[in-house]
């Protein structure tokens, strides 16, 4: 808190000043990490090459200026750009290796990103680049290369904590090959889109490109306006001209039951994404948004109680969690993250002696409880009309999901 200017005052009395307190500091999300095929810009004279880092980029030029991309084999420029274009603030550039494996390349990339907490999402464009991909990403060959590299993606996501994974579907006409590819991928920490967009490319010409980079600046961009609890789907995408193929509503429905997020053409409503699912087998974490406020709670927690650590334990300290928390939780269940009437019914924070017996407080730990309720996003809003003999009326049925 700012201290007040200080004042001469002639008579005794009581005096009000207005002060106001910086904002406490928020949690960014939304922000990606883009692992593509790129040369970083030479530096120095002689040029030389830079080490390969995550470069930290808040504008499309920066990109640009930071790095050379191939012009015809990769798909990382379309991604970034893509990501800015859909309103996207903050994001990482680690440009892979092409002179190892794919799956080294890829390895160090996401080891590189270890150090770096403001990263929520992971994108990977040049998967399916032939830069990386010898096999038709669409061919049986190709399936298993791009499920192997993805899963080391959702596995890495999953051992870091607090990120969720940005997956693309095969380039392909064939709806049934992306359920092939979704067959092989499992995880509560990443979601699989299709289909391909059909963009203006760098030279000038269309060109198809992964939808990652477009939906990761959704993410950001509903993260902005409603918070992670809401469920980035039934969003324009901007910067678009077509989809690689248009999914019917029975193809969208099969693909939506095994998990697979659709972008789609909605007469009147332009190319939106249609689906916000993840790829985990437990209904508890189907909802993006329920997922990503766990994540992101996971990651607050991590950044609150770090400080903490050598603290004196005692109930000071019990206090001062539960207070902490319990605000935290409290500003979630008002923004519409956690589900009930009062927050009662929303969570619970429990730090005490019962939690913190003495044979805890002696091994130097200190242990709380929290309980949360997540909301779940209403996927299908059902209208009925009921036909009477008195008229016609309409009543909202509940929405299921």
């Amino acid at each position: 808190m700012t201290t007040p200017p200080t004042t001469s005052y002639q008579a005794p009395g009581v005096y009000l000043q207005d002060v106001f307190p910086p904002p406490p500091p928020s949690l960014l999300t939304g922000v990606p990490a883009f692992l593509g095929y790129a040369d970083p810009a030479p530096l120095g004279d002689p040029p030389r090459q830079p080490p390969r880092q995550p470069v930290p980029l808040t504008l499309w030029p920066q990109f640009e200026a930071a790095f050379v991309t191939p012009q015809a084999n990769g798909y990382l420029a379309d991604a970034v750009a893509g990501f800015f274009r859909n309103g996207g603030l903050l994001c990482y550039v680690f440009p892979l290796d092409n002179s190892v494996t794919p799956l080294a390349g890829l390895q160090a990339g996401l080891a590189a990103l270890q150090g770096i907490d403001a990263i929520d999402l992971v994108c990977a464009p040049d998967i399916m680049s032939p830069l990386g991909l010898t096999d038709p990403p669409d061919s049986d060959a190709g399936i298993e290369a791009v499920t192997a590299l993805q899963a080391a993606i959702l596995a890495d996501c999953e051992g870091a904590g607090g990120r969720f994974a940005i997956l693309d579907g095969v380039l392909t006409g064939d709806n049934t090959r992306v359920e092939t590819q979704r067959a092989t991928l499992t995880s509560q920490d990443g979601a699989l889109y299709h289909p391909w967009l059909w963009v203006e490319g760098r030279a000038g010409s269309p060109s198809h490109v992964p939808p990652c980079g477009h939906v990761a600046g959704i993410f950001a961009r509903s993260d902005q306006q409603s918070g992670v609890h809401k469920a980035p789907a039934n969003e324009p995408v901007d910067g678009v001209l077509d989809l690689r193929v248009y999914v019917t509503d029975d193809d969208l429905g099969r693909l939506y039951t095994e998990g697979v997020n659709c972008l789609r053409v909605v007469p009147g409503r332009g190319i939106r994404v249609w689906g916000a699912r993840t790829l985990s087998k437990d209904p508890e974490w189907l909802p993006i948004g329920a997922r990503r406020v766990f994540l992101t709670m996971s990651r607050w927690l991590q950044q609150f109680l770090a400080p903490l650590a050598y603290e004196p334990n005692d109930v000071r300290l019990w206090v001062r969690i539960m207070r902490e928390l319990t605000a935290y939780l409290d500003d979630e269940f008002q923004r519409g993250a956690l589900k009930g009437r009062t927050p009662e019914e929303a969570f619970f924070v429990k730090c005490d002696s019962e939690t913190n017996p003495p044979e805890v407080t002696e091994a130097g730990m200190v242990v709380t409880n929290v309980g949360v309720a997540l909301a779940a996003p209403a996927e299908f809003v059902i209208v009925r009309i009921i036909h009477g003999a008195s008229g016609v009326s309409i009543q909202p049925s509940p929405a299921t999901a």
